[in-house]
């Protein structure tokens, strides 16, 4: 099975309902299976005291609230329900995350493919109890745990009814430096909870997600914006149009590559069997009647002979004919 690619838009739409569908534009034409959203009401997330995260406040500034801030970068169910119908007459699928009760409840009428938790949302409760209660399956992304809220947060959703679950390894720092991507902690989630397991990834480039691919990850998630000098808390730690289309061929490439991991011998490299290895050959001519000794034979190319693995066979057989120097030796 392919790996999901999840094209995550976020809130890199800055609001506006023109760019949301033209993020997923360009999630279609990159290749991506998913282009992914937010949904959200402001005031049912953040209070008015939250403070915004460092990250944020770099890319936003600090005049304005973290709720301030989000009210800007949001729009509201309407606007969700046309960017649905737009995503399914383009045909890619849409998702988008819900953070509060209303959400959940307003995308339980929209027919999605699986669900969403973000990581904040892993020590939510409640959350967890209205996701799992839907029967569906989900996708819960793990940044800022520790394996002990996994744990609990997977016991929730098991005991109210979820359905199939994928566990994202996570870092949710933007970006994330490659030194704290730690991709290798996505086998032990998989060992630890015996799930199916991804990645979202947060860093610059290619390497991590392409590593999570080779280490088994069912399914990448990752931020793309149309223009990273865009006003807003995430662009700048998301890829561009042209990253986004490398990253979805890097990752069909690698699944290639990976193959069917049963060692055989390849259809194209078997015919260069006979070139690169060697064969049992005259050292000197040899005349009919001599026996074969280390002086009178040798292991050259090509190898379409006797193999060298045959060596101590040959040795102290006779000649049954003359050969001349390179000659393949025959028995």
């Amino acid at each position: 099975m392919s790996v999901l690619i999840i094209a995550e838009a976020g809130v890199n739409h800055n609001g506006s309902l023109e760019l949301a569908k033209k993020m997923a534009d360009v999630a279609k034409e990159a290749g991506a299976d998913i282009v992914k959203y937010q949904t959200a009401v402001p005031e049912l997330v953040i209070s008015r005291f939250a403070p915004k995260a460092e990250y944020q406040k770099d890319t936003t500034g600090e005049a304005e609230s973290q709720l301030e801030m989000v009210k800007k970068i949001h729009f509201g169910f309407d606007a969700h329900r046309e960017l649905k119908k737009y995503c399914d007459s383009i045909g890619i699928k849409y998702l988008s995350t819900p953070f509060d009760m209303d959400s959940i409840d307003f995308l339980a009428e929209m027919d999605m493919p699986i669900w969403k938790i973000p990581s904040g949302e892993v020590t939510n409760l409640p959350y967890l109890e209205k996701v799992a209660k839907l029967h569906k399956p989900i996708v819960m992304s793990t940044g800022m745990c520790e394996k002990s809220e996994i744990k609990d947060a997977l016991e929730i959703l098991k005991k109210n009814g979820a359905g199939e679950i994928t566990i994202l390894h996570c870092n949710t720092e933007y970006p994330t430096p490659l030194k704290d991507a730690n991709v290798r902690a996505m086998l032990d989630i998989k060992e630890n909870f015996a799930t199916k397991v991804g990645y979202s990834d947060h860093t610059l480039g290619l390497e991590a997600p392409l590593a999570a691919v080779a280490l088994g990850a069912t399914v990448v998630e990752k931020h793309f914006t149309l223009d990273k000098s865009m006003e807003g808390p995430d662009h700048q730690a998301s890829m561009n149009p042209e990253e986004l289309k490398a990253l979805v061929k890097a990752i069909r490439n690698t699944e290639v590559a990976l193959g069917d991991g049963v060692k055989k011998v390849t259809e194209s490299e078997a015919k260069n069997k006979a070139v690169a290895r060697k064969s049992i050959v005259a050292k000197v001519p040899i005349k009919a009647g001599e026996v074969y000794s280390v002086d009178n034979i040798t292991v050259k190319r090509p190898g379409n002979g006797i193999s060298p693995m045959r060596w101590y066979e040959v040795l102290g057989k006779t000649a049954k004919r003359d050969f001349s120097l390179d000659e393949l030796i025959e028995l």
